[in-house]
């Protein structure tokens, strides 16, 4: 199984690194990705980072945090012109895994109260599984939608998952770290030290580009 974990990570910490280790040994995944988003859509919160600087960072953070693990970057996203779709990115990633190959598409809690407003959501269960990371004491809300799809594909079996390429909801409990990436701009936008929120050669790189200042 291939996970897949998008974002737009401006700028990739360990909350990041740490909930996707935590999938990543959970389901035994054969490989794990970040994919960072490219052109943000009209409708989503800019970037302050470019998607290259985001797509650095975050090769930066696995360098140093998940060497030796078949983790990695996807820039498919951040070489596609236009419009970033997740969508489009698991349809062309289907096409070069094949039909039989589980995806697994990691999305937080929040990401997925909001689900059905993402471009086709519903075409997406068609591509790949949908693995939602939990927070204890944290309440999902979800619309008449997306609540009577997590009814009908919901499962607590990782085998399920392995049984079938796509089309199933997956709920894991993960340890939720608090650092947020908008709190690291604001730190490093204040000229404050950023250091124990994200890998320290990301930290390098933030101030060598002087990206949030």
């Amino acid at each position: 199984m291939i996970g897949i974990y998008g974002g737009t990570f401006d700028p990739v910490h360990h909350g990041h690194l740490r909930t996707a280790f935590e999938v990543f040994e959970a389901l035994n995944l054969s490989e794990l990705r970040f994919m960072p988003c490219g052109d943000i859509p009209a409708h989503r919160n800019r970037t302050v980072a470019t998607a290259q600087q985001r797509l650095a960072m975050i090769e930066l953070a696995i360098r140093e945090n998940l060497g030796g693990y078949p983790i990695r970057t996807d820039a498919r996203e951040v070489l596609r012109s236009g419009p970033s779709y997740m969508i489009d990115s698991l349809q062309s990633l289907r096409k070069e895994s094949g039909g039989d190959r589980p995806l697994c598409l990691i999305v937080g809690q929040d990401a997925f109260s909001g689900f059905t407003s993402w471009q086709r959501w519903e075409q997406i269960f068609d591509y790949a599984h949908i693995i939602v990371m939990t927070r204890a004491r944290a309440v999902l809300t979800m619309n008449e939608a997306l609540a009577a799809r997590v009814q009908s594909t919901s499962t607590d079996l990782p085998a399920d998952l392995r049984s079938q390429a796509a089309g199933l909801v997956y709920f894991i409990p993960v340890i939720q770290i608090d650092i947020s990436a908008s709190r690291i701009r604001k730190l490093a936008g204040a000229g404050r030290g950023i250091c124990f929120l994200t890998p320290k050669p990301v930290i390098d790189f933030i101030d060598q580009q002087r990206i949030y200042r």
